[in-house]
């Protein structure tokens, strides 16, 4: 299954200025709270409805994204997309591996990983603060160690 490609470039960091055929729409953000995992009911192999159970892992994973900076960021349409997502990480958590990909396609939207944050343009503010403790002057090889000059060349002795 093919990726998502690179995000578009900026419009006005573009080489050619024709104009987007889509225009931007903003919305207002609205931060949500982070939801807990339900409670809920499904049915079993004999068709009774039975508490379901949430893998011990799944239950780690979502409070790691409820303390996540991204989540920071998430409305309430996007804790319901990652509650789906919590639902194929316990499928993949209870042995069936093949909700993998889905799992990760999933999570790729999310910022997962550090290569999912670079393509959506997340950066940590960390980042920014070591950025800027470093010194302001880099000195070059040459200030460092001087100037190398080449040895004179070598005489040979005759004889």
């Amino acid at each position: 299954m093919a990726g998502v490609g690179p995000p578009p470039k900026d419009p006005s960091k573009r080489a050619r200025t024709n104009k987007d055929p889509v225009t931007q729409t903003i919305l207002r953000f609205e931060k949500a709270e982070a939801p807990d995992l339900p409670d809920f009911r499904i049915k079993n192999e004999e068709g009774r409805s039975v508490k379901f159970r949430w893998p011990p892992r799944t239950v780690e994973w979502w409070a790691k994204w409820r303390a996540s900076p991204q989540a920071e960021y998430f409305s309430s349409t996007d804790w319901e997309e990652l509650l789906t997502t919590a639902l194929v990480h316990a499928r993949v958590w209870s042995g069936d591996l093949s909700a993998a990909p889905e799992l990760r396609l999933r999570v790729a939207k999310f910022g997962a990983t550090m290569e999912d944050r670079a393509r959506l343009r997340m950066q940590f503010a960390a980042a920014d603060e070591a950025d800027s403790k470093r010194p302001e002057e880099v000195q070059s090889s040459r200030e460092r160690r001087g100037v190398l000059r080449a040895l004179p060349p070598i005489k040979e002795a005759n004889g």
